[in-house]
């Protein structure tokens, strides 16, 4: 071909890709797609071929392109119900004039994925997660996302791919789980979990167990107390990324779904607003969200998550010292199971998170934005006022001090984490004896069989946070059990396993650095003594001995997954986030 026919093939493709321009701009009411490539180019050609084949239209290929996020899984009822929920958002989405593609990542399950290597793949499944989203989304290049958040560990990974990737982001809430009816009265999963603990210490059996189990859960979705599902699902909220009155809510029910049918349509306005995830998620919506999970006495998982959605939102917010902070004048505002007798449902009912945040409001920065295009401050206005029962007001707290505590000391000069809200009243404020060291979860229950768990114990499970494990090694369902077996508040626990937001007692938890770290929590022996003061904020040991690092594993033997993300996850007082920090 002549240099001329290079020339005019060129002007050909500027002239079309002018002409496509202005017709996404037509349709697109101004604004500019990122998603719609110059015509002629090979990425137009191929992906017009699929697109084309796919049945969908030139008219729709031109239109606001919409990820939904769905983390539908057969393995766990916390997903079950998702592929429903895509269809209606996904329909929203066409009616709001984009064009939706569904796209599948993991799904971790808290209660599924623990059973292989004692919950090791929970937090990596975590960043997985995010990574997954970048890189179905930022290779094809889409214009706004929908996430369809549930058990645990999504919710925080859907917040932590909207602060990475910069787009329009909304969150949709998946909801809770229905609880059922054993022997007469009321249980779900919570009680399942606990009575382990029973079948443990002799006082239950397996077939009565077993029978419990059964009737345990009844519906879809995550469960049912204020656990870190449910806690992060409030938080999404709070960070002002769900349509306003998604949090807490029931699964399937028809507010939920038609909380969903307006996230599809509010994120293709947002697209042509330009409203943006790091427009939502900044330093004064994480302290907002702060304040919520402390009002309320959320998991102490949601620190971490907390610090990990503030790092990929390059934010360099120190989470922990935020909370630390707000914390020294905060006060509990309601008590939800675990932490008391209310129940999540009670807390839907009198207005959920729109409630908090209205009866919260001097503490928080009212102009915070939400995805809804409104501020913080303006929704509140709305908002219910608290019952008095389920919500208290700030003046007629639950508690006159925070749902969870930073406490440190010469066992956790980086801090730890105490979850106030399920201490009980008749717990001693400060409880000092000496260490009975495990090395893993496993080794605890069986003592709480063999007699080597006796009361005024401090129970230590170390070598099993993020780089320990590597992944955080379950050492919930040892709180669990050790509250069935009916010895909370006669021992205390101190770890830097994973804990679980329906664990209770008098538990010190995410302990930094981490024994694999070599932390003062490596050095440890039985017999040493600790002494955790809540009202001073403070874990201490004498002697304080710096030990060699404790892992779980030996250096360098893990592969897979596992051995990625022993070589790339950071600390877990930054999140445990798998990325390399902004320079």
């Amino acid at each position: 071909m002549s240099h001329n026919a290079d020339s005019n093939a060129g002007s050909n493709v500027d002239g079309a890709a002018n002409a496509a321009n202005a017709a996404d701009v037509a349709r697109g009411n101004g604004t500019v797609l990122r998603s719609n490539f110059t015509p002629g180019t090979s990425r137009w050609a191929v992906r017009r071929a699929q697109w084309s084949a796919m049945g969908i239209s030139l008219e729709d290929q031109l239109k606001p392109k919409i990820a939904i996020v769905n983390t539908s899984s057969k393995l766990s009822v916390c997903f079950i119900h998702l592929d429903d929920v895509a269809t209606r958002v996904a329909d929203a989405v066409r009616e709001a004039g984009g064009l939706p593609f569904e796209i599948r990542t993991t799904a971790p399950s808290d209660f599924i994925t623990t059973a292989g290597r004692n919950g090791r793949y929970l937090m990596p499944t975590r960043d997985l997660v995010v990574n997954d989203v970048e890189a179905a989304v930022e290779g094809a290049v889409l214009d706004g996302i929908v996430f369809l958040s549930s058990c645990d560990k999504t919710t925080p990974a859907h917040l932590m791919a909207a602060a990475r990737l910069d787009l329009p982001s909304v969150v949709v809430i998946g909801g809770y789980q229905r609880g059922g009816t054993y022997a007469g009265c009321s249980v779900d999963i919570d009680t399942v979990y606990e009575s382990v603990g029973a079948v443990a210490a002799g006082t239950m059996g397996v077939d009565e167990l077993g029978d419990l189990a059964d009737a345990g859960i009844t519906g879809p979705g995550v469960c049912a107390g204020l656990a870190t599902a449910n806690t992060m699902h409030c938080l999404a909220e709070a960070l002002g990324m769900t349509v306003p009155g998604s949090a807490p809510t029931r699964a399937n029910s028809e507010r939920m779904l038609a909380r969903a049918e307006e996230a599809g349509r509010r994120v293709v306005e947002m697209i042509h607003e330009g409203l943006t995830a790091r427009k939502v998620l900044t330093a004064e919506a994480i302290e907002n969200a702060v304040e919520v999970a402390l009002a309320l006495g959320g998991s102490v998982n949601c620190v971490r998550h907390l610090s990990a959605i503030a790092a990929e939102a390059d934010l360099g917010l120190d989470v922990v010292a935020t909370v630390e902070a707000r914390g020294r004048d905060a006060v509990q505002l309601a008590a939800i199971r675990p932490n008391g007798t209310d129940q999540v449902w009670d807390l839907d009912e009198i207005g959920g998170v729109q409630t908090v945040m209205r009866t919260l409001l001097p503490r928080l920065h009212s102009g915070a934005r939400t995805v809804s295009g409104r501020t913080v401050g303006e929704l509140a206005a709305e908002a219910r006022a608290a019952d008095g029962k389920v919500l208290r007001e700030l003046n007629d707290p639950v508690k006159p001090e925070p749902g969870l505590l930073i406490v440190r000391g010469s066992l956790a000069p980086d801090g730890a984490i105490v979850k106030l809200a399920g201490v009980s009243a008749a717990t001693s404020r400060r409880f000092e004896g000496p260490a009975k060291v495990f090395a893993g979860e496993d080794e605890a229950i069986a003592g709480l069989g063999n007699g080597a768990i006796v009361p005024g114990q401090v129970i230590v499970l170390r070598g099993m946070g993020v780089r320990g494990g590597p992944g955080t090694v379950f050492a919930a369902n040892f709180v669990a059990a050790l509250n069935g077996a009916g010895l909370s508040g006669q021992v205390a626990v101190v770890t830097d396993g994973e804990l679980s937001g329906l664990n209770y007692g008098l538990v010190v938890g995410q302990v930094m650095p981490e024994a694999a770290d070599g932390g003062p929590l490596a050095g440890l022996l039985d017999g040493d003594r600790v002494t955790i003061d809540l009202d001073a904020r403070t874990v201490d040991t004498d002697p304080v001995r710096q030990g060699n690092p404790v892992l779980s594993h030996e250096p360098g033997t893990e592969s897979g997954l596992l051995g990625q993300y022993a070589e790339l996850v950071g600390p877990i007082q930054g999140g445990a986030v798998t990325r390399r920090p902004p320079r």
